[in-house]
């Protein structure tokens, strides 16, 4: 058996946030979501967040994902009294105990799958995972034979000059056989010059313990402030990129963009530079994006292409183009062989296959039929100051240059609005409708003014 704790009870004062620090987002995810998915291919019995700063909002924002258990920590004083508090919860539990931090988001579960298997093989009561550094200075050095035995973990004050010369360093990721380790919880002492509760004081007092060395030193990488948040970014988006071009993306100018962890992309998809992705996107094949545009929980079929445009929560069809500069906003879902055009917003409206808002246009609150032309400047009036009303354009229909559909109003299958309409009323299939006011000409005008 196996459960999972994730210290998360800290203040983050460095990142000077009213954010709680594990709530931070990182590529489209919070630092403890991204924690708790290093361990999902384990499927742990139990998981635990051990919360404390803003414990209720950590709550609400965690509570979505099923089976979380919150132990709180109150006061928080180190990282042994948070794992304390786990004596009760945890006391018929027999097992390993995989300790993680809820500010250490870049560990990949390949990584956290060969910890426990690690820890598992060996036998031991505690394995705790290693890292080499460039520059150590500041980290408790690890002392392990070759076979990966810990003989001692020595902090970076208490090293001589030449144990500061080794560079293996502890990089706080725990799996511990539970027995043993609450065996010798309750022993742990302040004495130490932050008057702290360390979990790796445990590390000395358990028998036998052995330590498993991550071959990318980036993984362990902790956040205490916005800089290495940003380093943090970087990273992700480096290894998120990297992926997707191995699986046949291409990325004009990869440092210029970036994307979520969520998003799926079908193959030769094209991403131009100052192209952003958020939350969910499915990308099919073929499509290309940018230069200058986000897309935001979008989903295109093959072939789309879009221009220096926003796209957010709204699906568009195959061999369709969007932009430059629309917008499709919620609930948009435009059809296939569409064209989306200069300075057009669609918002909540069905728009079926082979139609055409080439420029200028609002639509809202609509449901366009198949090879409908919307003409410059057409607005679907969708809102009365209270309410919002339906507008629908049957098949094969046109709408002139500066026309206004005031809703709610059906237009008919083939039916042609003349430039310059404001019609409040239905039209019948195969119509012309005109609803301007009459011309007027005053010949001589100029010439009459005094």
């Amino acid at each position: 058996m196996l459960a999972v704790a994730v210290l998360a009870a800290g203040k983050g004062t460095r990142m000077k946030s009213a954010l709680p620090k594990v709530l931070q987002p990182l590529a489209g995810a919070t630092l403890v979501e991204r924690v708790l998915a290093s361990a999902g291919n384990l499927l742990p019995e139990r998981r635990i967040l051990i919360v404390g700063h803003q414990a209720g909002r950590v709550e609400q924002q965690l509570s979505l994902i099923g089976g979380l258990e919150f132990v709180l920590q109150d006061p928080q004083n180190g990282t042994g009294h948070a794992v304390q508090q786990l004596l009760t919860p945890l006391q018929d539990f027999e097992g390993e105990l995989l300790v993680l931090n809820g500010d250490v988001p870049l560990l990949r579960a390949e990584t956290i799958d060969q910890l426990v298997a690690t820890h598992r093989d060996s036998g031991a009561d505690v394995t705790l995972l290693t890292a080499r550094l460039k520059d150590p200075t500041g980290y408790g050095r690890v002392f392990a034979t070759a076979d990966g035995l810990v003989s001692a973990i020595v902090e970076h004050r208490d090293c001589s000059e030449q144990q500061r010369c080794n560079n293996l360093t502890n990089a706080g990721i725990y799996c511990f056989n539970w027995c043993k380790l609450a065996a010798v919880l309750p022993t742990l002492s302040t004495d130490n010059d932050q008057g702290e509760l360390y979990l790796t004081d445990t590390v000395g007092m358990l028998d036998r313990a052995m330590h498993l060395e991550v071959l990318d030193s980036d993984e362990v990488n902790g956040i205490n402030n916005r800089r290495q948040l940003a380093q943090c970014e970087a990273l992700l988006q480096q290894r998120l990129k990297e992926h997707w071009m191995d699986e046949g993306v291409t990325f004009i100018d990869p440092d210029s963009c970036s994307l979520s962890e969520t998003c799926q992309f079908g193959r030769d998809v094209v991403i131009e530079a100052q192209t952003h992705l958020r939350g969910t996107c499915r990308i099919g094949d073929n499509c290309r994006l940018g230069p200058g545009s986000l897309l935001e929980n979008a989903v295109l079929g093959d072939g789309v292409t879009v221009l220096h445009s926003v796209i957010n929560m709204a699906e568009v069809g195959s061999n369709t183009t969007v932009g430059p500069f629309a917008h499709l906003r919620p609930a948009a879902a435009i059809g296939d062989d569409c064209k989306i055009g200069n300075f057009v917003e669609v918002k909540k409206s069905t728009i079926a296959s082979g139609s055409k808002v080439n420029h200028l246009s609002y639509i809202g609150d609509a449901e366009l039929g198949t090879n409908v032309n919307v003409g410059a400047g057409t607005i679907t009036a969708n809102y009365d100051g209270v309410n919002k009303h339906r507008t629908v354009i049957g098949d094969d229909s046109k709408t002139g240059a500066n026309s206004v559909l005031v809703a709610p109003i059906t237009l008919g299958k083939s039916v042609t609005v003349a430039a310059g309409s404001t019609l409040t009323k239905n039209v019948a299939d195969g119509a012309l409708a005109i609803g301007r006011a009459k011309q007027m000409i005053k010949e001589n005008w100029s010439a009459a003014k005094p």
